[in-house]
């Protein structure tokens, strides 16, 4: 029963880390073109070689 006393804490705090991450994805706009990304990797046009 003493367990509970800090896997509950531990798992709050996990639980807040992950919805800050999520919260700060959703700030830095990182699912605003979930189509495009979609598309994107079926497309046959792309460079073999980038730049260094």
């Amino acid at each position: 029963m003493e367990i509970l006393a800090v896997l509950i804490p531990v798992s709050l705090l996990l639980g807040g880390i992950g919805l800050a991450a999520f919260f700060w994805a959703l700030k830095s706009k990182q699912f605003e073109d979930p189509q495009g990304d979609a598309a994107r990797i079926l497309k046959t046009d792309y460079d073999d070689h980038p730049k260094p």
